[in-house]
């Protein structure tokens, strides 16, 4: 064996490890491998090979230590987020794209997150995409890049868009807000009603067939409700005919390990509804 494919293999091996680490927290005790497809064994990589392995039976879970308590957010107008929010307005379908929606978004300015931001970040993903995932607003990572989830929660939510059986390329992300709050705060009931017309006429022009809605503030502005995730998760809702899951946020997964539980029960739920289909 040649020393490039051995560290090759070495490589493997570690990502396999690691995917199997992440996978046990989730809660998934096996996967497998659908060999059935000629198309698919062609496209299977070595490393795809590696990592579709039979777990060995989950010693006796033991949450992973909770992270530091996060910095306390600066204080927000008495006005917020979950007060009485107005009534959506906008069609249930459209003819627009994507592009007349940012286009018509521009370098916006209509409300004052426009003076502390580096860029605006539209939605991205998969155009035609089956499943959409919405949450609150980019951060640090997000305002430099100028695409949704790219930082630490971002790439949990790749991992977590892994585990389901799919790839991100596969699906379509975006935020309520588009701009980055100060201090990542969360969005005034005045910023959050400016903005998520523009989601919802994306949603309107792509009409996926789930979304995954992550956290509060993605919840009450997409359903309009004023139920916390903790009660809402794990079932099923409707907005316009389009199934939407709440769930838990990457980014308090990350504070709270011990809920990646039951936000993979909530995926698998979203995966199997897509799989009938």
């Amino acid at each position: 064996m040649s020393q490039d494919l051995a560290s090759e293999l070495i490589e493997v091996l570690q990502a396999a490890r690691e995917q199997a680490k992440f996978l046990r927290e989730l809660g998934v005790e096996n996967i497998t491998l659908d060999l059935t497809s000629e198309a698919h064994n062609s496209a299977k990589s070595q490393s795809d090979l590696a990592a579709a392995i039979i777990f060995p039976p989950r010693p006796t879970f033991t949450p992973a230590p909770r992270q530091p308590a996060p910095v306390p957010r600066p204080a927000q107008p008495a006005e917020s987020l979950f007060g009485d929010m107005p009534a959506a307005t906008l069609p249930a379908t459209s003819e627009e794209t994507l592009e007349q929606i940012w286009q018509d978004i521009g370098e916006c300015t209509r409300c004052g997150l426009c003076e502390g931001r580096t860029q605006v970040v539209n939605t991205h993903g998969n155009r035609k995409a089956r499943l959409m995932f919405v949450g609150e607003a980019p951060g640090a990572d997000e305002d430099a890049q100028g695409k949704p989830f790219v930082g630490r929660a971002g790439q949990l939510l790749t991992r977590m868009i892994e585990a389901m059986g799919m790839k991100r390329e596969e699906v379509i992300i975006g935020n309520v807000n588009r701009c980055r709050p100060p201090g990542n705060r969360q969005p005034t009931l005045e910023e959050a009603a400016i903005c998520r017309p523009f989601l919802f006429r994306e949603i309107a022009a792509i009409q996926p067939e789930v979304i995954v809605v992550m956290g509060n503030t993605a919840l009450r502005n997409l359903l309009e409700v004023r139920e916390g995730i903790t009660r809402v998760r794990g079932k099923f809702q409707d907005f316009r005919g389009i199934k939407v899951m709440p769930t838990f946020h990457p980014a308090y997964l990350l504070r709270d390990p011990t809920k990646k539980r039951e936000t993979w029960e909530d995926l698998k739920m979203v995966r199997d509804y897509l799989e009938a289909r």
